[in-house]
């Protein structure tokens, strides 16, 4: 199933697109320029590969034609191909059919993940440690954000991940642990362990929708992209709420896990992340299935969750 856009409707949503992402990163990207860091967008296009210029630019996704002079936009991208007139009666652009082989291992890779994600039941036990984790009697060259202070300094820092367990189930979060805080973790994680050990309550499983959404691009399109990528701005600033750094300077209230209440509002946040995630987890599942099964015909809609916070 192919679904033919006439210009008036795509131009009309690529302009939706490109406002909607200067409402998002906008403001960030004109501090960037002028040398400013933020400890939540850095990290979103530092760690993540997808850089300010992919996000801006609109994708439909696999299995449409867009049509009409401006659909020349498309023509210098490796990912796209003319559509012979013939074919469907009118002249256009689509992403290359032969991007669905060439990105299979990928498509199947992530439809195995998030299927195992979302078949566990969530883990809202970790309280955010494995950032805490990453500087444990690690001294000031463990430090990941260099220029901010610790809450609690280094002595209390410790004593903290010392008082309470690690419960840590995602690798790449693991994987920055110091060698001191390696041991203390729960589970002994592995790369290869991924599928195995991923679960939703987890605050980067979330985030990391936008990974695997992004690295699907364009056979996903755009407004899927940045719903992902909206989360994961949502997620990493609960991530670093609950880190041990002091980020008030950004405006970034500690959720200080310390404490029995900061426990509790940890818990109440990773909850609504966890809601919030399930439907776009679910969405990019059907995507893969579909693109596998038959190349790329539409999925349903699904709902987004909004924050009642």
């Amino acid at each position: 199933m192919v679904t033919v856009l006439p210009e008036s409707d795509w131009t009309a949503s690529r302009a939706a697109h490109a406002n909607r992402v200067e409402l998002l990163i906008g403001d960030y990207l004109q501090e960037r320029a002028r040398g400013a860091y933020h400890p939540v967008l850095d990290f979103l296009f530092t760690y993540y590969s997808f850089k300010p210029g992919h996000l801006k630019r609109w994708n439909p996704g696999y299995g449409v034609v867009l049509t009409g002079a401006q659909a020349e936009d498309y023509a210098g991208l490796a990912s796209y191909e003319p559509v012979p007139a013939e074919e469907y009666q009118v002249r256009g652009y689509r992403v290359r059919e032969a991007l669905v082989d060439q990105r299979r291992s990928a498509i199947e890779f992530t439809l195995g993940l998030l299927t195992a994600t979302r078949d566990r039941p969530p883990n809202l036990g970790c309280f955010g440690l494995h950032e805490w984790a990453m500087v444990y009697q690690g001294g000031v060259s463990a430090l990941r954000h260099g220029t901010v202070p610790l809450r609690l300094g280094h002595d209390g820092t410790d004593d903290v991940v010392d008082s309470m367990k690690l419960r840590c189930t995602h690798y790449d979060a693991f994987r920055f642990f110091t060698d001191a805080a390696v041991p203390r973790n729960a589970l002994s994680l592995e790369p290869s362990g991924r599928t195995d050990r991923e679960q939703p309550g987890c605050v980067h499983a979330s985030m990391d929708l936008y990974k695997w959404s992004y690295k699907l691009s364009p056979l996903v399109g755009s407004d899927l992209v940045t719903d992902c990528f909206e989360l994961a701005l949502v997620a990493r600033t609960v991530d670093m709420r609950a880190s041990p750094y002091d980020l008030t300077a950004y405006g970034l209230a500690p959720i200080a896990i310390e404490t029995p209440t900061g426990r509790a509002d940890y818990v109440r946040a990773q909850t609504d992340l966890t809601a919030r995630a399930a439907p776009l987890r679910s969405e990019l599942i059907a995507r893969c299935q579909n693109l596998l099964v038959n190349g790329g015909v539409s999925s349903p809609t699904y709902r987004r969750v909004t924050s009642t916070k």
